[in-house]
């Protein structure tokens, strides 16, 4: 094969064959195809779009580029969640053990934050000697004798996909559905899941702005699941404004601990429980998502949620004193509100802004080589909908240097104030199955 010869047929809209695609990712990865003619790949796509069967081909092309996990050996439907991004994000950490607790199995591979959204290996190495580096081994024995754990992603899980991403980024061709779909499935399929209950997310926050554009991603990524045996299904969720009410490491991990004792913030504890009934049902341990929710809903009321976050931490090494006492979680020396510059109803919130105050904060990376401050972020004390009068607190900065002034301005300029009343927005816009 020529690789002028499968550009040249992708930029005249015409379909690729399974053989097409696989003998481009095995050649871009090996070094073969140079990147100039990897871009012109790229760009076709991105004018021309692919089908179903050209995206599940890329999609199994990448996972098998590199390292695939074999979950045979745990017991059980392994279901895994994916969040496209967001700010706030911290339903991991809730529905893990939720779901373990009702006795499906969550082995999960997770990453680090980059940007303005933040990552669940970050939040859960809040928890002092938390490890995520874990041998497979012992990754398969937790799993089948607690029914939880959650790593760091492999160096080598879709090489073919991180090469390809990188060269998209740098050629304008990242806001491509069926190659974001591809990159997301590509990872959950080398992961090892049977099941996967995908979160899109869609708002200022997100990759996605609008919920239309959400929409197809989620089809795009349900359908290349499908076609591959894996049961999956997506939530497209509002992430117009930050999820719950903080942002930051250890100050979002403290959040997750109240929303398992069934004090969290409303928002959060409706979307947690909305992922882990689809999840209970991908994982055939519910027939229908209202039996499903019954089931969520006890095991947070009954503690045996709680409980086994504190096992799962425990048994990664963590210091799992803390979920009793989430107080000896890392804590900033400072507390620095940001005013209302005037009266009415919050109307808007840019969920980005909020992210990027929180990293300019230490709360996130810029570069994949920062260093975190877990104990930093961002605590909203109004969300949208809310009243406020001028000179109201509507956010408090956890800051080690009282020096903020950025960030403030940032967070104050996140927040749109009208004078018409607003209703709350809707969480859940709808689920695609």
């Amino acid at each position: 094969m020529r690789m002028v010869d499968i550009i040249a047929k992708k930029r005249d809209g015409k379909e690729l064959s399974e053989e097409e695609i696989r003998w481009f990712v095995e050649s871009y990865s090996s070094g073969e195809v140079p990147d100039y003619q990897a871009s012109a790949f790229a760009m076709a796509i991105y004018f021309q779009d692919m089908t179903q069967k050209e995206s599940a081909a890329l999609t199994y092309a990448m996972a098998e580029s590199g390292d695939q996990l074999d979950l045979s050996a745990i017991e059980g439907i392994k279901v895994d969640k994916h969040s496209t991004g967001g700010v706030g994000d911290k339903t991991t950490l809730i529905i893990g053990p939720i779901v373990a607790a009702c006795g499906v199995p969550v082995a999960k591979m997770s990453g680090r934050g980059l940007g303005h959204t933040g990552g669940t290996i970050d939040k859960l190495e809040s928890f002092r000697g938390f490890e995520t580096e874990i041998p497979k081994e012992e990754f398969v024995n937790l799993v089948n004798e607690h029914k939880i754990a959650v790593a760091g992603q492999s160096g080598n899980l879709t090489p073919a996909d991180k090469k390809l991403y990188a060269l998209r980024d740098v050629t304008a061709t990242v806001n491509s559905i069926p190659m974001i779909a591809s990159s997301v499935m590509s990872k959950k399929i080398a992961a090892g899941a049977d099941a996967i209950v995908l979160d899109v997310k869609a708002g200022s926050g997100a990759f996605m702005k609008e919920v239309e554009d959400a929409k197809r991603l989620a089809e795009a990524m349900v359908e290349i699941g499908q076609s591959l045996d894996r049961k999956t299904m997506a939530v497209i969720s509002n992430m117009d404004q930050p999820l719950g009410r903080t942002v930051g490491n250890a100050l979002e991990v403290k959040e997750a601990i109240e929303t398992l004792q069934g004090d969290g913030p409303e928002d959060l504890h409706e979307l947690s429980v909305k992922l882990s009934s689809y999840m209970l049902v991908a994982g055939g341990k519910a027939d229908s998502l209202e039996q499903a929710e019954k089931m969520v809903l006890q095991v947070i009321k009954n503690g045996e949620a709680l409980e086994k976050m504190k096992a799962f931490v425990e048994n990664q090494h963590g210091d799992a004193a803390a979920v009793d006492n989430p107080d000896s979680l890392a804590a900033a020396e400072h507390r620095v509100e940001v005013k209302a510059k005037a009266s009415g109803y919050v109307h808007g919130i840019e969920a980005e802004e909020i992210g990027v105050s929180a990293m300019l904060l230490g709360a996130g990376r810029a570069t994949k080589d920062d260093v975190l401050d877990y104990s930093v972020g961002i605590e909203l004390t109004k969300k949208i909908g809310d009243i406020v009068q001028k000179g109201d607190t509507i956010a408090i900065m956890h800051v080690n240097d009282q020096d903020s002034t950025e960030s403030a301005e940032k967070i104050s300029q996140a927040f749109t104030i009208s004078e018409a009343a607003v209703e709350k927005p809707v969480l859940i816009y709808e689920t695609v199955q």
